[in-house]
């Protein structure tokens, strides 16, 4: 396990968060300036607050004092002033809060809103590496621990150290000596500050890794929950979530403790200073080189100076949480996607004709996705596509989409490569219906939308007659405006499937293709999909992905693909005799042969 980093070590990663926010914070200086105005006008009148009960002290400690109405009027003024003092600092502090934490909200929903357009434009091989719950914990839990340190710890620390500036030029004016005596106790506490603050950090840094791993773990289970249940593992699960979360509990519990630590310190530090100035002060008093009311402004302040210390060492815990999650967004928002626009601003002319040219795919460690693959496709052709679980059929299908790039050769559409186009332009070229389609927990007449969101009431509800779906959803006691549940589960499979169709059709892309869109679904239920589905396709260019030979019998060409090569290519009848004669071989040989075309492929 790498070593945590320290304070030091993680400005970096401070740093590049702040590039993100400086941005946003530039739309917000009207705000973050008034709160600043606020906050130099809170301190100034923190600093003003004691010098009244100087006056009063002044002036009544005397022996021979007499009451007069002069006297009685300034202490009254001095009252009322102590009064008005007060409250303009409330109120300065009020429209500082007010201000910062607007500012600060704003700020880091616009990054939070910046993190999830990230996270969208990074590849599927980005996201097949990463454990979606890690990556919704730095989307929520990170920035929303940004958001509050910004508020609570990082903002009051300005004020406070401007607080001690002040006050530390007032205590060097009225006695420099006793204020050199305080300001002896600031390199110590910085001593011990440097060096709890690398350990605290270190310990929030380790804390947000587990709560990240716990999260992961905990939304994969979920996400698998009818497995779970059906064999029994909710005792297994329950102890690898357990054991994270005592791992997450146990660095939690380190970094309070030093925290915790850090500012009892610091209170010592205050009380043997505030010792040693009561001492000295007094005997300048009785020297006569020190006025009463001045020793009482003094110590007041020594009390006020020594606040932010106080505050640092407890807001020193909030921060280097900050820090770690700060730099958990960081590294997230320096991931470089891998699919970008290309060069060309254009759109393909919509015909439908594919080219794979020499396409691999290499996912790394020897493992590829497609290797050598070369296919034309004339627009409006109907392509089979076969082959066992893991041969590189969805593959296919995700250069097609451009969800990735290959390795090696390009992907053509119309002429044109995909990589030179707009990443939006080169996906608006092909429609998809999977196995288990993906809808969202929003209305039916919003899902089929997704296919083309200018589309109006009608489109949707032709769309939806056109899929075989108009009927069912009629049906439904709020119509298109019914909200499914999530992942479309309140449906069954056959209706999520004729959703999914409606969806591709109001797409009205030039190809469409179909990944095992059939599969699993009962007989009824697939025959109605299947007339949707011709309907999708008539006068497209089609793949229709199957592991079953029987399923592309009515293509116009056919692929056999396995372990990444075409092994058979040419007309369904063909190939059938072609992976019959190669898994008859491969039972003789246990691999399989090298690749051949059928005559006339």
């Amino acid at each position: 396990m790498a070593r945590p980093k320290n304070l030091r070590e993680s400005l970096p990663g401070l740093r590049r968060i702040f590039g993100h926010l400086r941005p946003h914070l530039r739309q917000e200086r009207t705000l973050v300036a008034g709160g600043f105005i606020a906050l130099f006008t809170e301190v100034a009148f923190r600093l003003l607050e004691p010098w009244p009960l100087k006056i009063v002290l002044d002036a009544v400690v005397r022996p021979d004092l007499e009451p007069t109405p002069r006297l009685m009027l300034m202490l009254v003024l001095c009252g009322v002033t102590v009064v008005a003092f007060a409250g303009m600092r409330a109120l300065a502090s009020y429209l500082m809060t007010s201000a910062f934490a607007l500012a600060g909200s704003r700020v880091l929903t616009k990054v939070r809103g910046d993190l999830f357009a990230h996270l969208q434009r990074l590849s599927l091989r980005y996201h097949r590496s990463s454990r979606a719950g890690d990556l919704l914990t730095r989307l929520t839990g990170d920035v929303n621990r940004l958001q509050e340190v910004a508020v609570t710890a990082a903002l009051p620390m300005v004020g406070n150290v401007v607080t001690l500036l002040g006050m530390s030029v007032v205590m060097l004016i009225i006695n420099w000596p006793l204020a050199c005596l305080v300001l002896a106790m600031f390199p110590v506490f910085a001593l011990y500050g440097t060096r709890d603050s690398a350990r605290i950090n270190s310990a929030a840094r380790e804390q947000r890794r587990r709560e990240g791993e716990l999260a992961g773990g905990a939304a994969e289970a979920l996400a698998a929950i009818t497995v779970v249940q059906s064999y029994g593992l909710e005792a297994e699960q329950q102890r690898g979530f357990a054991a994270s979360n005592d791992s997450s509990l146990v660095s939690g519990v380190r970094a309070t403790r030093l925290s915790a630590g850090l500012e009892r310190r610091t209170d010592l530090l205050v009380g043997i200073a505030t010792g040693m100035v009561v001492t000295a002060g007094g005997y300048a008093a009785l020297s006569g080189s020190l006025t009463p009311g001045e020793l009482v402004v003094f110590v007041t302040y020594l009390k006020s100076a020594f606040k932010p210390m106080r505050d640092m060492a407890k807001y020193t815990g909030r921060i280097a949480k900050a820090a770690a999650s700060g730099e958990r967004v960081a590294e997230l928002l320096a991931v470089r996607p891998d699919i970008t626009d290309g060069p060309l601003d254009v759109t393909p002319p919509r015909r439908g004709e594919v080219r794979f040219e020499s396409v691999s795919l290499d996912y790394g460690a020897g493992r590829w996705g497609l290797r050598g693959l070369d296919l034309a496709v004339p627009a409006g052709t109907r392509v089979g596509v076969i082959g066992p679980s893991g041969s590189g059929k969805s593959t296919m299908a995700s250069l097609l989409l451009r969800l990735q790039d290959p390795t090696e050769g390009r992907v053509v559409i119309d002429g044109l490569d995909l990589r030179d186009l707009p990443v939006a332009a080169a996906r608006s070229q092909v429609a998809i219906v999977l196995q288990e389609s993906v809808l969202f927990a929003t209305t039916i007449r919003e899902n089929i939308r997704h296919g083309d969101p200018t589309a109006d009431d009608a489109q949707v509800e032709a769309a939806a007659r056109a899929a075989n779906a108009h009927g069912f959803v009629s049906a439904l006691p709020d119509g298109y405006d019914t909200v499914l549940g999530e992942r479309g589960a309140t449906l069954s499979g056959g209706q999520r499937q004729r959703i999914a169709i409606a969806r591709a059709m109001l797409r009205r892309s030039p190809i469409v293709v179909l990944d095992e869109a059939t599969t699993g679904l009962d007989p009824d239920s697939r025959r109605e999909v299947q007339d949707a589905l011709a309907e999708l396709t008539r006068g497209r260019t089609t793949f229709l992905i199957s592991h079953d030979i029987d399923a592309v019998a009515d293509c116009d060409v056919v692929i056999a693909i396995h372990d990444g090569r075409v092994l058979a290519q040419g007309q369904p009848q063909e190939v059938i005799e072609v992976t019959a004669n190669i898994a008859a071989a491969s039972e003789t040989t246990g691999s399989p042969t090298e690749p051949r075309r059928p005559t006339g492929a």
